[in-house]
């Protein structure tokens, strides 16, 4: 995929655009479906899918086709084009001495992508990857290496030294059980409870997620692989039985779903956050993106969605005319009774949902009954109204993956007694009475879930402090509608950080005068609002202030940071006020 930011693309340039990357996939014989070019509010991108051994002439037959577009259009602005083009194109190749120069116009330049493409080739690759697929048989490819089956079941080789087709040990190698979760908010928590009820079922469990990858408890490397690295490290993992892959949005948008099959995929939700980047501006781009997942699932799979979220099942209903369908849905809601339900369970289709306080699993062999909610220590007594849908819907998915609604209750009823089942969220503490909530809340949706938590705990006595912060590459709109949030809640005393781990372009100070603004705009007193310079001092800043009685609720969103401040936790005496 090639993003154009800030050129004026209009309809004739995103036409001729289009129409150079047809012909040169018609010159390559290039009969991989896919190619779909997109304006957006800041210009426009079009991506284009082609064999998988083909994929850098694949970008570089983009970027000439962009290139000679805009200068066939405006000859005069774009004059420097051609030179810069080819300074470009050479120094990206490693073969220059046996390629032709680099040119816009078109004949020469199809003749280089066939040279190209030959030298790119990999025929035993696509044999053996065709093996696979004949064989209904999972793969992960990246640049270096490529792994038939997964986990305990897969067998990886370097691309440099690939093996014959008959060489390959077929019938011991095999798919192990694996689910897909995406979605705004609810992610990693999802994740962690389908671990949880994998573990508990017997089954040695890979999963990736924003804080790192781990196989069951242990931690193999720390920070963010909710993207298709984390997912392939799990499933190159040979100690691992079954696999749970994070997947976010930005992932998807740069370099697609990591796998090409799975038993499940989960949309958690879909709520504003991240416009602006990749091209997606809206909810309805933003459900496409999350929607990406539903093609991976194996036709007599579960695409488990949320039936609260009317636009995430409006524009799941528009992919199943584009896809020729969908594969099998699971759906579940905060009501067990809510009419999408009551219809899927009438079709035999799995349900999960709360009914007279108790969450309520439905599939084909009846109705089972999980439990209390309140007794669910991830619900905080219920009032955790977010992860009583996270329950929902990791039920759903454990079930389809065989686990027993036995199983999936006994996970239910003792995941989050503790602090570390689920790191950074919804993490309780209390000191000197002082009660003390850790949470990753990064957009509205999530702010607005975790305060609704602190009210239930504050019980209408004692003040209600806040950290706020918010990472650089957010929109002045963003930044908005989070203050609007916090502003709903009233706190006595909001701390405004600097999340200083994810500037993202913006100077020092910058973020935290816009938030403090917007917070003014929304009619909290200055009085309540101080400012730190990092997510560390802006907890030490809160639990200095707060006193018996009082309910902090501090987001903290690096990993480093949150570190700290829980080690912070672990050591504070109680206040002496």
């Amino acid at each position: 995929m090639l993003e154009v930011v800030g050129a004026p693309i209009d309809d004739a340039l995103l036409s001729g655009w289009r129409a150079r990357v047809e012909r040169a996939r018609a010159t390559l014989g290039w009969q991989t479906p896919g190619l779909v070019a997109r304006r957006h509010a800041q210009g426009a991108s079009l991506a284009l899918a082609a064999p998988c051994d083909q994929l850098f002439v694949a970008t570089s037959i983009n970027e000439w086709a962009l290139c000679a577009t805009l200068f066939a259009h405006d000859p005069k602005r774009w004059c420097a084009l051609p030179e810069a083009y080819i300074a470009a194109a050479l120094e990206d190749e490693t073969e220059q001495a046996v390629l032709p120069s680099p040119s816009l116009e078109e004949a020469a330049a199809l003749t280089r992508f066939g040279r190209l493409a030959a030298l790119e080739a990999r025929q035993n690759l696509r044999a053996l990857l065709g093996a696979a697929a004949a064989r209904g048989l999972q793969h992960v490819l990246d640049e270096t290496k490529l792994t038939l089956g997964s986990g305990v079941g897969g067998r990886s080789y370097l691309l440099t030294d690939l093996p014959r087709t008959e060489a390959v040990p077929w019938k011991e190698l095999h798919d192990i059980p694996t689910a897909i979760v995406t979605g705004s908010n609810g992610k990693t928590t999802t994740v962690r409870l389908l671990a949880a009820c994998t573990r508990l079922h017997g089954w040695r469990t890979g999963y990736n997620c924003t804080d790192g990858v781990f196989i069951d408890d242990e931690i193999q490397v720390s920070g963010d692989y909710s993207g298709p690295a984390g997912a392939r490290w799990v499933l190159r993992e040979p100690r691992v039985a079954a696999a749970i892959l994070e997947t976010a949005r930005g992932g998807i948008l740069r370099r697609g779903v990591a796998v090409p099959r799975a038993q499940v995929a989960v949309i958690t939700n879909i709520s504003s956050d991240h416009f602006g980047e990749y091209g997606i501006y809206d909810l309805d781009a933003l459900a496409e993106v999350k929607l990406a997942v539903a093609p991976v699932v194996v036709r007599d799979g579960l695409l488990v969605l949320n039936a609260d979220d009317d636009r995430l099942l409006a524009k799941a209903a528009d992919l199943a005319g584009r896809i020729g369908g969908l594969p099998p849905l699971g759906l579940f809601a905060l009501n067990a009774d809510h009419p999408k339900l009551r219809e899927n369970r009438h079709r035999g289709a799995p349900a999960c949902g709360v009914r007279d306080g108790r969450l309520c699993l439905g599939n084909r062999d009846g109705e089972h009954d999980l439990g209390a909610v309140a007794a669910m220590p991830l619900t905080v007594g219920g009032s955790a109204t977010y992860n009583v849908a996270n329950l929902a819907a990791a039920a759903l998915a454990a079930a389809a993956l065989g686990i027993s609604p036995a199983t999936i209750a006994a996970a239910f009823m003792k995941f989050g007694a503790q602090p570390a089942d689920n790191p950074g969220r919804m993490m309780r503490f209390e000191i000197g009475g002082v009660k003390v909530l850790v949470d990753y809340a990064h957009n509205p949706d999530g702010l607005r879930g975790l305060l609704e938590v602190a009210e239930h705990l504050r019980r209408g006595a004692g003040r209600l402090g806040l950290l706020l912060g918010h990472a650089g590459n957010r929109q002045d709109a963003d930044i908005d509608a989070l203050a609007r949030v916090a502003a709903e809640f009233n706190p006595n005393l909001i701390v405004v950080k600097e999340n200083e781990a994810q500037l993202r372009g913006r100077e020092p100070g910058e973020m935290p005068r816009m938030i403090r603004a917007a917070l003014v705009r929304s009619g909290l007193p200055e009085s309540a609002l101080l400012m730190a310079e990092s997510e560390v001092a802006a907890a030490r800043c809160a639990l200095d202030w707060a006193r018996p009685g009082d309910v902090l609720a501090l987001p903290i969103h690096s990993l480093q940071a949150r570190s700290a401040v829980l080690e912070i936790l672990g050591q504070q005496s109680p206040p002496p006020h």
